[in-house]
């Protein structure tokens, strides 16, 4: 169906076309006519489905046709659970209600930047703040924005707020919110701490379920590489080398990590830049514009940078560390082959990840064949699997009073059938072990032994 059908105004319309959409996505046709009608939405879909603007564009029309109060007022606020995201929101935000009669004013709220500027352009208040839960509480504190008026939040990516520990400070805002609003809740995943949130939260929500299908799925060709961890680097910068990529995106563990590789390929001649929590916000904002602008050809991320971004034609992601998480390596793939492009997603296994990375393709139903580039074969050769384990069958095992007779080379003893008493099976096996009593009468299978001390020289 069109977007024109699903009740959405003239300026937005244009603002649609303006993008080149021509057809709603799945999580847009059930969400947007729900929204519009005031219903709470509790919606899961895949990355890249679009929606951001399943609740950007309804919420934009709403707030287009109802008055605006006075004061600090703040009439839809947005929770994400970074910075990146929640700019990006704004962005799209403002890209929307360009064409609308009456302008919107959107703020994008994080840390990591002075708050000053923020408490300024707060004074005559928002109608969208999209916000991260820490830098907003601050505001607060500093009487800088009031929450009484919001009739719409909106939690976007509720299982990462959550994964990221935020949980306190979601349910502090929460608190602060009027109780007559509506609930709009959109994330990938939603696990049992989300949904335990929902059920709290939502009042008889519209449940959208959109599951990955064959013709929405991402074009991604996955890969498996073995190579010891002390060679990974090498082999990345022989791959960025040898396919002439023009932009890769390479998540790692930790922020340590990010600096450290970044450096090692800059002394290789690539132009390569770390992007972790600690840098400062400007210093992340230029990092993914010249990113984006094709100035960087290599970014080295932790996982703040898995969700969220939003990077067109980007060819390639480069897990150089294994997710922690089986969940997260959706995300960290999605970020290629995005908006019907193909990307590559390439996965560094050695032997000490082989177990973990099993573990992901039974997650995600993949079976990758292990490649080996010739020049940096592995000389480490993961464990073999253990056998399976049975845990003994059910009254076979040894009692402990069985072992000790063992131990001391006597015959074991065994319940009688008809009365449960224990009895001593008779054996003519003879005892390895000579049995003699101590002073005290009793039987030990041996002497102990002294142990030996190495005395000092």
């Amino acid at each position: 169906m069109p977007f024109a059908s699903l009740g959405l105004s003239a300026p937005l319309l244009r603002a649609i076309a303006d993008h080149d959409y021509t057809e709603p996505t799945p999580v847009q046709s059930a969400a947007i006519p729900a929204i519009l009608r005031g219903a709470d939405v509790w919606a899961s879909a895949q990355t890249g489905s679009g929606k951001t603007a399943a609740f950007a564009l309804p919420i934009l029309q709403l707030l287009s046709s109802s008055p605006r109060p006075r004061g600090r007022f703040v009439r839809t606020l947005i929770l994400a659970p970074t910075r990146e995201l929640a700019a990006q929101i704004a962005d799209a935000i403002l890209a929307y209600s360009r064409f609308l009669p009456e302008p919107i004013k959107t703020m994008a709220i994080f840390g990591g930047v002075s708050i000053n500027p923020q408490m300024m352009d707060l004074g005559g208040g928002a109608d969208v703040i999209v916000a991260t839960p820490g830098r907003l509480l601050d505001l607060i504190e500093h009487n800088a924005v009031s929450l009484a008026q919001v009739s719409t939040l909106v939690l976007d990516e509720a299982d990462r707020l959550l994964d990221l520990g935020f949980t306190d400070e979601v349910n502090r805002v929460i608190a602060l919110l009027p109780a007559k609003r509506q609930n709009l809740l959109f994330s990938a995943t939603f696990p049992s701490a989300v949904q335990s949130l929902a059920a709290a939260l939502l009042h008889d929500p519209l449940r959208i379920d959109v599951p990955a299908e064959p013709a929405t799925t991402p074009d991604i060709t996955q890969r498996a590489i073995e190579v010891d961890p002390l060679r990974r680097t090498q082999l990345l910068r022989h791959l960025v080398q040898e396919n002439k990529w023009p932009r890769v995106l390479v998540f790692v563990a930790t922020k340590y990590a990010t600096e450290h590789v970044a450096e090692k390929l800059r002394k290789a001649g690539l132009n390569a830049q770390a992007l972790h929590g600690e840098l400062s916000q400007g210093a992340r904002t230029r990092v993914l514009a010249d990113f984006k602008a094709s100035k960087i050809q290599v970014v080295l991320a932790t996982d703040l940078a898995a969700r969220g971004l939003d990077i067109e034609e980007l060819p390639v992601v480069v897990n150089f560390d294994l997710p922690r998480s089986a969940a997260d390596y959706t995300h960290r793939i999605g970020r290629t082959g995005r908006a019907g492009e193909s990307g590559i997603a390439i996965n560094f296994v050695s032997a000490g990840t082989h177990a973990h990375f099993r573990l992901i393709e039974k997650r995600h139903h993949l079976d990758l064949p292990r490649e080996q580039i010739t020049g940096f074969e592995p000389e480490e050769i993961a464990a073999p699997l253990p056998p399976p384990s049975t845990g003994g069958i059910k009254g076979k095992r040894k009692s402990k009073k069985d072992k000790l007779r063992e131990a001391a080379g006597l015959p074991p003893t065994t319940p009688s059938p008809a009365t449960g008493d224990t009895t001593i099976l008779p054996t003519n096996q003879p005892t390895s072990r000579a049995i003699e009593p101590n002073e005290s009468g009793e039987l030990f299978p041996w002497r102990p032994h002294q142990t030996s001390v190495r005395r000092p020289h």
